[in-house]
């Protein structure tokens, strides 16, 4: 395994069947059978059918297919819940079908935990005692895992709660309390097993939020197994279409969107929301009037004249954005009315290349000007238009 990204999990060639006739079901297979049948003539389920991937340390790695893909099978043949029948799967370069008993456990106690649909939680217990029962189980002091629990409650917004009952809480409330129970273990790898989707809508868009927002601050793994494409594009820096247990495409949401494998990807994307795909560097422009601030107001106008347009960029050394001076101040500035510092406008609405078209809509929409796109140093790096984003829902 050679690659020049950190890969914490690397799949290679895995194969899971259900069924004792595996011999049998091996041959056809190879042979070009279909799992259909198969499963007629041999009583064996082909779940998962020759898949290798990688992923990639602090990344969020989406799987997306339809009920029978395989997808969950997959996320359980990673922590060996479900035994490959064939193929390796490598956790930081080490073949898990090697690890010892005690090794195994303590990979699922503290290296790779799940989150599952079904929360799995215990509704004798409260929320604290939920959250801290991994750590309970490992044997770690009360006064500790209680700490590194409420630790976890605060992040996923649930301060307050720590002493309710399971019963008191709602859907959102309890995918939550899944959420910070698996991260109090502090795994190196979290699998999600499709754990948004039996929330509504608004919930489901809040827990994606606050799971960017958690894999930000802690910068954690995350295989995630979904069936909704605009889910898998939102949350995954990669994402793999599994369809009759093959995986028929992985690339970034970008690529996938842009050069689909096959009608069947391609029909997949059809359906999902573009803005969730496309990021601001796919519609940014470069600005087309743009002046120092040590130019001054006449320059500004110049430029304002030649470009035909109502406002010009300014900027400091190295394109350190300063703000926008408008044609009416910058006629003010020439009549000695106002200064030239004074009638910049300064607070203005910027974004970054990597942020996704759907969350720049609120904002377009407020502002009267086009939306500085700016790098981690405040540089101006290009503008987008009002017009643009207006675009990419069409």
């Amino acid at each position: 395994m050679t690659n020049d990204k950190d890969i914490i999990l690397h799949v290679e060639h895995l194969t899971k069947m259900f069924g004792r006739n595996k011999t049998t079901a091996r041959e056809l297979l190879e042979n070009g059978r279909s799992k259909e049948e198969i499963l007629k003539r041999t009583g064996v389920t082909v779940a998962v059918d020759d898949i290798s991937f990688d992923v990639e340390r602090g990344k969020i790695f989406t799987l997306i297919g339809l009920s029978g893909s395989g997808k969950s099978t997959v996320v359980r043949c990673l922590n060996k819940l479900h035994p490959a029948t064939s193929g390796k799967i490598f956790f930081e370069g080490r073949d898990i079908e090697e690890f010892s008993k005690q090794e195994l456990l303590e990979f699922r106690r503290s290296k790779m935990s799940m989150v599952f649909q079904s929360f799995g939680l215990m509704s004798h217990r409260d929320v604290l005692s939920n959250v801290a029962f991994g750590l309970e189980i490992r044997g770690v002091k009360k006064a500790e895992r209680e700490e590194k629990a409420m630790e976890m409650i605060n992040m996923v917004g649930l301060s307050g709660w720590e002493r309710k009952s399971i019963d008191n809480l709602s859907g959102g409330m309890r995918q939550r309390v899944g959420i910070a129970r698996a991260l109090t273990n502090d795994p190196d790898i979290l699998l999600m097993d499709e754990p948004f989707s039996a929330l509504d809508p608004l919930v489901r868009h809040d827990m994606q939020f606050e799971l960017l927002s958690i894999q930000e601050k802690l910068n954690k793994t995350v295989v995630f197994i979904t069936h909704d494409i605009n889910e898998a594009f939102k949350l995954g820096n990669t994402v793999a279409i599994m369809r009759d247990g093959r995986i028929i495409q992985i690339d970034t949401p970008e690529g996938m969107s842009s050069n689909p494998a096959d009608d069947y990807v391609r029909d997949f994307i059809d359906s999902a929301d573009k803005t969730q795909i496309y990021s601001v560097r796919n519609i940014m422009q470069t600005p087309s009037s743009l002046i120092h601030a040590r130019d001054g107001a006449n320059n500004a106008l110049k430029q304002m004249r030649d470009n035909g347009l109502s406002s010009v960029y300014v900027v400091e050394e190295k394109m350190a954005l300063v703000g926008i001076l408008t044609l009416d101040q910058a006629l003010k500035v020439r009549a000695g009315e106002i200064t030239f510092q004074d009638a910049l406008i300064r607070d203005l609405p910027t974004t970054t290349i990597d942020t996704q078209i759907s969350d720049l809509i609120p904002v377009a929409a407020e502002t009267n000007f086009p939306i500085a796109v700016v790098d981690d140093k405040n540089r101006l790096i290009g503008i987008v238009t009002k017009a643009a984003v207006l675009a990419s829902l069409v």
